[in-house]
């Protein structure tokens, strides 16, 4: 979205709704788990910073140094094998999102197509039976794993469709409608925070409005009306991206007062980066056009640091998230995992596969044979993220 004579901020991936391109299954694991190559660091002094962060990255006393890439290690495949999410056999399964003991997916069969959450031990539980079992698709999810969820359909195959947002009560088992989009502008990325859906969608003119509305109902409420990206949560914070002047920058408020507040001074002076993501400790994003970089900080780091360039797996870098020590993200080809406690990732899904930390928990999902063909079979599979045993070190 954007308007003459600002930034354009770039509109969200549609994640997970079609999983394209055809694959025989995950990238072969590593037995020995033996790094194949490292791509971004010669060990003693990270990669210059890209154009949009001047920030040095030379590594220091609590800093981060440049990862490696290594092969997937056998312990990571098995663990996700046993983590495949099982759903109706007569209905087609697409990721969508997931999070501490749920999984959001739209699911497809005889019936018509339905959006429903998944629980770690337990069937699924419809969220909404979709009126076009064509056109609309489930675009995105949040569920306060308790009683609350929230939830995006977009109504077209295409990204400039009009999207719905609901909220389902998981005592009454119903969803009602809390807001239509039929304005340009970012897609949804709900978050449902202390009974609060938060939100933002196109109010003409080039700009959005972030919203707060009660769950259990009540009139929503305009947090900030600009040139602006989606929100997303980081630790008490909501934040997102938004145009100032020639540049672009992230704002915040605090979820509980839905005030104006600050960010760590090295955030703070971030201009023009994108995918920014968070957990409250770490935080992720994507800096430079010609030669991209993944960054990362840490509360406590001195600096961010350019974790991962100059390699394939930044090319393109997009729809990242971030859980603890990990950090996702996907390319035009594939998705790779960061580990930051071992200094190294790995190529985490086979082709055109998608992956998301988020929350503690760990998401891929993929096709087996091509996604468009018949016979085909989609493969989802989560896993308790802090289980995983950490990747290989880099040089290892």
């Amino acid at each position: 979205m954007g308007t003459s004579g600002r930034p354009a901020l770039p509109v969200l991936l549609l994640a997970g709704i079609l999983l394209a391109g055809c694959s025989s299954g995950r990238p072969a694991p590593d037995p020995t788990t033996t790094p194949d190559r490292a791509t971004a660091a010669d060990g003693t002094t990270a990669p210059r910073a890209p154009s949009g962060d001047t920030t040095p990255t030379r590594p220091g006393p609590g800093t981060l140094a440049a990862a490696c890439e290594v092969r997937l290690p056998a312990a990571w495949s098995s663990a996700l094998d046993a983590g495949e999410v099982r759903t109706p056999s007569a209905e087609r399964a697409v990721l969508t999102d997931t999070g501490p003991g749920w999984t959001a997916v739209q699911l497809s069969g005889p019936g018509g197509r339905r959006a429903a959450l998944v629980p770690a031990d337990g069937a699924p539980r419809t969220l909404l039976r979709l009126a076009d079992p064509v056109e609309h698709q489930l675009l995105a999810a949040d569920f306060d794993g308790r009683r609350w969820a929230a939830f995006a359909v977009l109504e077209g195959r295409t990204l400039d469709s009009p999207w719905s947002l609901y909220v389902w009560d998981g005592s009454t088992g119903r969803a009602r409608r809390l807001a239509r989009a039929d304005r340009p502008g970012p897609l949804p990325r709900p978050v449902v925070s202390g009974g609060t859906v938060h939100w933002a969608q196109g109010v003409g003119d080039g700009k959005a409005t972030v919203y707060a509305a009660p769950a259990a109902g009540g009139t929503p409420r305009a947090l900030r009306t600009g040139v602006l990206d989606a929100p997303f949560t980081a630790g008490g914070l909501l934040v997102w991206r938004e145009a100032s002047g020639a540049a672009t920058r992230l704002a915040a408020v605090s979820l509980t007062g839905l005030r104006a507040a600050a960010l760590p001074a090295p955030l703070a002076g971030l201009r023009d980066v994108r995918s920014v993501v968070s957990d409250g400790t770490t935080w992720a994003w994507v800096a430079g056009e010609s030669e991209p970089a993944l960054m990362v900080w840490r509360t406590g780091d001195a600096r961010p640091t350019a974790v991962v360039t100059r390699s394939p797996a930044a090319d393109g870098m997009d729809q990242l998230r971030v859980s603890g020590r990990l950090v996702t993200w996907r390319t035009p080809e594939t998705s790779y995992a960061l580990d930051l406690g071992s200094g190294s990732y790995t190529r985490i899904t086979p082709a055109y596969g998608y992956a998301q930390a988020r929350d503690g928990a760990l998401a891929v999902a993929y096709s087996l044979g091509d996604a468009k063909a018949n016979g085909s079979r989609p493969v989802i599979q989560v896993v308790d993220a802090g289980r995983l045993p950490g990747l290989p070190g880099c040089g290892r």
